[in-house]
């Protein structure tokens, strides 16, 4: 058999006014309310059902769906998982606005070709193994932009969590909190060496107060983090060195000979004046 399903296209052709609403109630039933209204929902089918008969009836590829022939289908579905993927759809209810045509495509099948045996089961095969293809290509796109989204979103939290303030004139201090990767010490520098560059800060107090273990990599993010506020002539203090860290930075060795540490922010928010030449004084009475 030919795989050009002229069926499915006629049917389609034919009751597309039956089959339209019927869908739509189809995918109704299994869509959460308050993520679509019922406008957008019947405006996205319509768009389908267009774009699915003329993909149909221009058909020389069979059931290809990777052809040219259905790269308007693609296209189309390609947007609706997207913008699903948005508005925090799940991925079975993105798959389910294809597979749910299954149902009343086929029940119209049936009703059409009951003469024709075996032109029914050619057609019943041929749509359902082009209709699971666009299915799980739906899943497909949807899954690879909720990846972009989280990705991006972890970007955003990230950049968040290492915010860049200035304590005074001349002295920048940067709170780090949580485990310190590499992707984490790159937004962490280029924040920091942003802001260098902004405020023409030359003091920047680096707290890993709220850092819970420091190893030998965290140890030399730190480092690399130093010398690069350094090429930019900034001066760094690292404060928040507890007394298990201390004993672990020895523990592996870690040379922190050249850079000034200490306890506390006070601490070390209290050498960054001096070395600013600046001074905290008590309001006398007048």
């Amino acid at each position: 058999m030919t795989e050009k399903a002229t069926h499915i296209g006629e049917i389609l052709n034919k009751y597309e006014k039956d089959l339209l609403p019927r869908w739509i109630s189809f995918q109704s039933a299994n869509t959460r309310g308050n993520t679509m209204k019922q406008a957008e929902l019947e405006m996205e089918s319509r768009e389908f059902l267009r774009l699915f008969t003329q993909a149909l009836d221009e058909n020389r590829d069979g059931a290809d769906t990777t052809a040219p022939t259905w790269s308007g289908v693609r296209d189309f579905l390609g947007g609706i998982s997207r913008s699903r993927a948005k508005a925090g759809f799940t991925p079975s209810e993105t798959a389910r606005f294809i597979f749910s045509l299954k149902e009343p495509l086929f029940d119209l099948l049936r009703k059409e070709l009951k003469s024709e045996p075996q032109a029914l089961v050619d057609d019943l095969a041929f749509g359902n193994r082009l209709l699971d293809d666009l299915g799980l290509y739906t899943t497909e796109v949807f899954q690879k932009s909720l990846d972009e989204i989280l990705s991006r979103q972890q970007e955003e939290m990230l950049e968040l969590s290492t915010p860049v303030v200035e304590l005074w004139e001349g002295i920048l201090a940067l709170p780090l909190i949580g485990t310190l990767d590499s992707a984490r010490t790159q937004i962490v520098m280029e924040s920091l060496l942003q802001k260098i560059v902004e405020t023409g800060s030359g003091i920047a107090i680096i707290d890993i107060t709220g850092v819970p273990t420091v190893d030998t990599l965290v140890a030399q993010h730190l480092l690399k983090t130093v010398a690069a506020a350094r090429l930019m002539g900034a001066e760094c203090i690292i404060s928040g060195i507890r007394p298990q860290i201390a004993q672990t930075i020895v523990h592996l060795g870690v040379d922190l000979g050249n850079v000034i540490t200490k306890a506390t922010l006070a601490h070390a928010f209290s050498i960054a004046l001096e070395r600013a030449d600046l001074q905290v004084c008590k309001r006398t009475e007048a």
